[in-house]
């Protein structure tokens, strides 16, 4: 196990999502080390709200497979909703443009034309096998908290992808789970108290797939930065 002395700056700049992973298996005490340092994100009153279930092996695949077979049948997909809306329900600028490009620059990598609707489908199917990862994360927290808990969680997971990439691991977060959050929680045998926040794959990123070369532009700090004084 070695974690190296990657400044938060270059952790920050080498984050990606990753959407296609290698098959080698992720050292369980690396996991234990990036969750434990990790959980030094602040939190509101220190309350720490945040819970986190490890997935590999016939576990990870068992869940994988549960989605996919209802996926199958239309009529009990159609069943499964979001817990909570993760997008806004109604889209503006210039957040349908960002949301677009992203989505376009990643189809036309893997040569997706906009009229094949199955090979996006397909694409999208990726996620439940969770690219492919040796681990997959699922969040969740305690249903009685507030929208504060949601910030809370935001830091904590931000600080696992990038003490991920201290150990030279890629990650990917997930809200394409949420849709089947009843599926996770009857999998996981999660208690009724608990509400689950996202998903993540973890793993060594395979720098063959051409998907993994998407970048995602940032718009400058002076479109979104006020100084007042």
């Amino acid at each position: 196990m070695h974690q190296s002395t990657m400044s938060v700056v270059e952790a920050l700049k080498s984050r990606r999502s990753v959407r296609a992973f290698l098959p080698d298996q992720v050292n369980q005490e690396v996991l234990k080390t990036i969750l434990s340092q990790a959980a030094r994100a602040p939190s509101g009153s220190n309350i720490q709200p945040w819970k986190a279930h490890i997935l590999t092996g016939e576990t990870k695949a068992a869940l994988s497979q549960r989605i996919k077979d209802v996926q199958s049948d239309p009529d009990q997909d159609a069943l499964h909703t979001e817990e909570f809306a993760y997008y806004p329900k109604h889209w503006k600028s210039p957040y349908i443009e960002r949301r677009r490009a992203l989505g376009w620059g990643l189809y036309s990598l893997l040569g997706i034309t906009r009229d094949d609707k199955q090979a996006m489908k397909a694409q999208h199917a990726r996620n439940f096998d969770f690219f492919d990862a040796p681990v997959g994360l699922i969040f969740t927290t305690d249903r009685s908290m507030e929208q504060g808990t949601w910030l809370d969680f935001g830091m904590f997971v931000q600080s696992v992808m990038l003490l991920a990439r201290t150990f030279e691991l890629d990650t990917c977060p997930q809200a394409a789970f949420n849709r089947y959050h009843r599926l996770v929680a009857e999998q996981l045998s999660l208690p009724d108290d608990e509400i689950m926040v996202c998903a993540m794959s973890l793993g060594y990123a395979d720098h063959s797939k051409i998907e993994n070369t998407l970048a995602s532009e940032r718009i400058p700090a002076e479109s979104f930065v006020r100084f007042h004084g």
